[in-house]
């Protein structure tokens, strides 16, 4: 007995590094399949193909590849191995779950939608392929909007669309695309300034080409969408508010709020988290306020705040230049803070005039191939609504440390990752490693008077309100104008930013939970580092434990600094 208990002893142990061989195996075949597959013909179909049956095959694919995931012996792979089935799960349950809510019916939003998407295939033109590329691209927009038309009137017939209180305005989204003369359009511009490596002869073609493609199909199209959304879709569309009057809208609201935040959260405890994070943070304000030696209440300081001139540029030329120079003196504090820094450089630029009037007050856009840089956006729009007490907040939020330089060390990970990690989002890890940037800033010294520090707060109070007005929204039935007077009563953002905001957070529903919830997560790992290591705490080191596998849910980032810790210790 005691000898076939010792051969078998030995089988296993032969057998053991058999199996984790052979996992890792299947799950580098996965991963393949993963990368590998087009569920589309760019030649076909250069915008995309957006069709029910094009979804529908979508899902399928990915609850086969889950199946295949599922069967795989986890536990005996690597941590980093580990991580990408993490992810290529959350990932493709993702797909399943959109399709099954049919969330595909409805590729609109309060700031954005299939037609504004069209914006951010304009580029500069580097080449002669890039250039074909592009009128293939125009080419094809006739055909990319019958499908999204053909996914709208279904959405109309089923009742899953978003509500018509967030389209006041949306008519800017069209009309400035609608002009006389094909070289007013947006869509041209590209073509004013094409690559020196193109000989006149090709220059001259290529704009003829260009004249073509914008009066026959660009501009009509947009006449198109305008008749659309005026005549048919607003007419229409559901008069109620919140995600839980949508078919299946109450399972469909907790699911988003579980992949936004990748915990599992209800909708109860999320609000609850900002209530509380509301009242620690207006505690914080007042005392700021009591510091500038302001007189007067609470709501009075914010209508100062809003109203007097000193605090807001006198042109778009001095809101991006006074950008830039935040950018600039935060970009000499890096290195005492990172160990790696990006390759790719960022630029600052406005938020292109045909999407700036809805549009929120700035954005990160990461480069579309390796001869762009990524681009800090800074929405000029309307002056009087872009104070610049909290430019520093936004900037280091979506530039630096923000996420230019996220989005830009995980994208050179390299062959230390699988390359679908590279380009990787979860919106609780980068919002929250966004949100977690502007409270980094103060420890840079960005921060340089009491109005700045007072924008950080009412930046990071604006977060704390989302956890409560998007689960009001669309779990408490909440009115638009209850949100609107939460936002007016505990920030200090513009009424036009809230406004836009609130918006926003009605069509988006989940997504604007993950800021506050990721940021909370990163600073809880941080001040448990900090306890437990104590001088020999590293602030470089523990941000590069954050950053350096790239993307990660929150489960996972708590391991790994949880790891750290003991290792350090």
């Amino acid at each position: 007995m005691r000898y076939l208990l010792i051969v078998f002893s030995l089988l296993l142990l032969t057998i053991a590094p058999l199996t984790a061989q052979n996992d890792a195996k299947e799950l580098d075949s996965i991963i393949k399949k993963f990368e590998d597959h087009k569920p589309f013909k760019r030649l076909e179909h250069p915008l995309g193909l957006y069709t029910k049956a094009h979804y529908q095959k979508e899902a399928k694919f990915a609850r086969d590849l889950l199946e295949q995931l599922n069967r795989l012996g986890v536990s005996t792979l690597s941590e980093s191995q580990q991580i990408s089935t993490a992810l290529l799960k959350y990932d493709l349950r993702h797909t399943v779950k959109s399709y099954e809510y049919e969330a595909y019916l409805n590729p609109l939003l309060s700031d954005a939608g299939f037609h504004l998407s069209l914006n951010y295939h304009i580029r500069n033109l580097n080449n002669y392929e890039q250039v074909k590329a592009y009128l293939n691209k125009l080419n094809a927009i006739p055909e990319y909007v019958d499908q999204h038309f053909a996914l709208l009137r279904e959405g109309l017939e089923k009742g899953i669309t978003q509500p018509l209180v967030i389209f006041k305005g949306y008519e800017n989204t069209y009309d400035s695309q609608i002009v006389d003369d094909y070289k007013e359009s947006y869509f041209y511009k590209p073509f004013e300034d094409l690559p020196s490596t193109l000989t006149e002869q090709q220059k001259d073609s290529v704009r003829k080409a260009a004249k073509t493609v914008i009066t026959r199909n660009v501009i009509p199209e947009f006449r198109r969408i305008k008749k659309f959304f005026e005549t048919e879709y607003f007419p229409q569309t559901r008069k109620s508010l919140g995600a839980s009057q949508l078919p299946k809208g109450e399972e469909y609201y907790d699911y988003l709020l579980e992949y936004y935040t990748t915990l599992d959260m209800s909708a109860d405890e999320v609000h609850e988290l900002g209530l509380s994070e509301v009242e620690r943070i207006n505690s914080e304000m007042k005392k700021v306020m009591a510091e500038t030696g302001f007189e007067g209440s609470f709501p009075e300081f914010f209508d100062y705040l809003r109203t007097d001139e000193r605090f807001y540029a006198e042109t778009p030329e001095e809101l991006l230049m006074i950008a830039r120079d935040i950018a600039k003196r935060i970009d000499a504090r890096l290195p005492a803070f990172f160990t790696k820094l990006p390759r790719k450089p960022y630029g600052v630029a406005e938020v292109p005039e045909a999407i700036a009037p809805k549009y929120t007050t700035g954005r990160y856009i990461g480069a579309s191939n390796e001869t762009e840089p990524g681009y800090y956006w800074v929405n000029t729009y309307d002056l009087p609504s872009r104070p610049l007490y909290v430019l520093p907040s936004l900037t280091a939020h979506e530039a630096v440390p923000g996420h230019h330089l996220q989005i830009s060390l995980n994208n050179e990970l390299g062959d230390s990752i699988p390359e679908f990690r590279r380009n990787f989002y979860i919106s609780a890890f980068g919002e929250g490693w966004g949100l977690y940037s502007e409270f980094l800033a103060e420890e840079m010294g960005i921060y340089r008077n009491l109005y700045e520090i007072f924008g950080k707060l009412t930046y990071e109070q604006w977060r704390a309100c989302r956890l409560v007005v998007d689960t009001g929204i669309h779990a408490k039935g909440w009115t638009r104008e209850q949100a609107v007077e939460f936002m007016k009563k505990n920030t200090a953002l513009s009424i036009h930013e809230i406004n836009t905001e609130v918006d926003r957070y009605i069509s988006w529903p989940g997504q604007a939970v993950s800021y506050k919830i990721g940021e909370l997560k990163i600073r809880q790992l941080r001040k448990k580092a900090e306890q437990a290591l104590g001088a020999s705490f590293d602030i470089r080191k523990f941000h590069e434990v954050i950053l350096e596998e790239g993307v990660v849910t929150l489960p996972i980032l708590e391991k790994r600094v949880m790891a750290y810790i003991q290792n350090e210790s």
